[in-house]
């Protein structure tokens, strides 16, 4: 899918030119790439028009239906309740789409609107694109590793992701529930000795508990996920599962690994579909595609951009994108990425999210942020100690947040960080763009952005994230980097406040 911004990948933005027609027009050119087959272009269309245009009456006119050449396309008229500016609208339905704003105005910059309306857009199309992946059949492997089948994270790899993640801020706060029960077992003091010390010897093996939670090791001599997608209809897509049971799928899994990696070649499409005729599966796909990603080349390359050790690499066959790293130290870290995030991204994009967990292994993220918590929980029973017995629950959920906002500057400066060494903030915040599009819409449509401040998550808004890296039109040099990032959070959420 492709993103607005000025780089260009090979299946993202293809072109984005402008050219003034007149003193009061612009025209907008965007090409957009997707993953879809062309059996649903026209199908996206269909979702724009009904999901997207038709419940805003008011900001939308002039809508119709057509096929040029062929082609299915969708025009619409956007306009300004104030009737500072008019756009009208374009998308062709071709692989990638083509979208043409032609712009009338009154007011000299209209970037701000474009960028809205672009984005509109692409988090339709993504969301449509998240569909149609929910009916997609995906195959990986990993040479020389166990197979298994692809499937929805567990409960227990959900919270191993949550807690030992990044930043490991969740960890510490689950000890907020067990200090009354310590304290009483044990007492104040040795409940508190006890609950530091435990909190840091987690953080002193948070790569080995991480780990046990992946599937797959990546090393240099298995550096590579194959992944086959098949991307069916829905009708097929139901018989495949009816059909098949976990176990059988792991024997096609096998019966495929055995014909290609086990003798030295690479997953085929092709092969795929022969072994599920042999199990009696004859299958259509709207799309096939065959993907190898060579996973320990990227953390590698990520790695010495930051001059740091070598990380280990583990991979969860689960197609959620996400990734995570953790560890002790720069020198003794580890690097998680799911399935879901090597089919969604590119290449680019992939080194530049990992850009972003190097940034909290080289920051050393999880003990800052230990040491912080730590200081908060001895000054709890300290000076502090009044306002908790005043009222335990306000402390608490002021705590909470003061802990949480102040993670959101090292979420923030990890970004920094990967635009800074990596040298592809317009990358990263693609990547972001298309793994947190439920997030950025829900941001969107929320009548205000408050509330993507003020929760309980380390992560600042997807929407100050996207902006602030689009904002870097080259890689930034940044003498401290944590200072920039926790001013920028600041200045940020003051803009909410309308300060």
């Amino acid at each position: 899918m492709a993103l607005i911004g000025e780089c260009c990948s090979d299946n993202e933005t293809l072109e984005f030119a402008k050219r003034v027609v007149g003193e009061s027009m612009l025209e907008t050119d965007l090409l957009i790439d997707t993953e879809l087959s062309k059996m649903h272009l026209e199908e996206a269309l269909d979702f724009l028009h009904k999901f997207y245009i038709l419940p805003q009456p008011d900001l939308f006119k002039n809508v119709s239906k057509t096929v040029e050449d062929k082609v299915g396309v969708l025009s619409y008229t956007a306009t300004d309740p104030e009737n500072k500016w008019e756009a009208r609208i374009k998308i062709r339905a071709t692989n990638p789409f083509q979208v043409k704003f032609t712009t009338t105005s009154t007011t000299p910059n209209l970037d701000h609107e474009l960028d809205v309306l672009k984005e509109d857009i692409l988090i339709g199309l993504h969301t449509f694109e998240d569909a149609i992946r929910q009916s997609t059949l995906y195959f990986a492997w990993v040479e020389g590793e166990d197979i298994i089948p692809e499937a929805p994270p567990t409960r227990r790899k959900k919270a191993s992701f949550r807690m030992f993640g990044s930043n490991m801020i969740l960890i510490y706060l689950l000890f907020f529930g067990v200090n009354l029960v310590l304290f009483l077992l044990l007492g104040i003091i040795a409940a508190i000795i006890a609950i530091l010390a435990l909190q840091f010897v987690i953080v002193l093996f948070s790569d080995r508990l991480l780990l046990r939670t992946s599937d797959w090791r990546i090393t240099s001599d298995n550096p590579r996920v194959h992944i086959l997608e098949y991307q069916l209809p829905l009708e097929e897509y139901q018989k495949f599962q009816e059909k098949f049971n976990e176990n059988i799928i792991i024997k096609m899994k096998e019966e495929i690994y055995q014909k290609s990696l086990g003798v030295g070649l690479t997953p085929t499409c092709e092969l795929g579909e022969e072994t599920f005729q042999e199990y009696g599966f004859h299958c259509q796909p709207d799309l096939k595609v065959s993907k190898v990603v060579d996973v320990y080349s990227i953390v590698q390359e990520a790695a010495s951009k930051f001059n740091i050790a070598m990380p280990q690499v583990a991979v969860s066959n689960t197609m959620i994108p996400n990734a995570a790293a953790t560890g002790p130290s720069p020198n003794r870290g580890l690097v998680l990425i799911t399935t879901g995030l090597l089919v969604q991204l590119e290449e680019d994009e992939i080194l530049s999210v990992i850009g972003h967990e190097m940034g909290h292994l080289s920051g050393r993220d999880p003990l800052i942020l230990f040491s912080i918590i730590s200081a908060e929980f001895l000054m709890r029973f300290t000076i502090l100690f009044p306002l908790v017995a005043l009222s335990p629950f306000i402390y608490l959920i002021v705590a909470l947040g003061v802990i949480f906002f102040v993670a959101k500057f090292f979420e923030t400066r990890a970004d920094l960080l990967s635009a800074m060494k990596i040298g592809q903030p317009q990358v990263l915040a693609n990547a972001l763009r298309k793994i947190g599009y439920q997030r950025l819409h829900a941001e969107r449509i929320s009548p205000t952005r408050l509330p993507s401040w003020v929760n309980f998550d380390p992560h600042p808004p997807i929407y100050f994230r996207i902006d602030r890296l689009e904002s870097m039109k080259s890689p930034p040099e940044v003498k401290n980097p944590l200072i920039r990032s926790a001013r920028d959070v600041v200045n940020g959420f003051k803009r909410t406040l309308g300060l």
